[in-house]
């Protein structure tokens, strides 16, 4: 395990190479369709964690949706990095501006 003191920058990117890393075989061998559902069984247990849980729990709870994210972008051949930069880059992409002025019901 990494240390605080010793951690480096860490983005999308390197969320991607690591999950590939650790699991690229198995999800490849999953598929699509296997590892949707472990994504939704995690965003269920972060639903809980956000009701009832920790702190500790809820952060545990976050960087497994995002591995699995992450795990679904590896099996389907999407950068993450580079779609969240494409679609947000430059400011909201319903208002077009960098500090959001969409309405709250508003969906952007």
């Amino acid at each position: 395990m990494i240390a605080p003191s010793e951690t480096k920058p860490f983005g999308l990117a390197d969320l991607q190479a690591l999950i590939a890393k650790m699991y690229s075989s198995k999800d490849e061998a999953r598929g699509v369709d296997g590892t949707f559902m472990w994504l939704m069984e995690e965003v269920g247990e972060l639903a809980a964690a956000l009701r009832e849980g920790t702190k500790e729990e809820l952060a545990l709870e976050f960087a497994d949706v995002l591995a699995w994210l992450a795990t679904i972008a590896n099996v389907t051949g999407v950068d993450l990095q580079a779609a969240v930069l494409k679609k947000y880059g430059n400011g909201c992409p319903g208002c077009g501006q960098m500090v959001c002025a969409c309405g709250l019901s508003e969906k952007p």
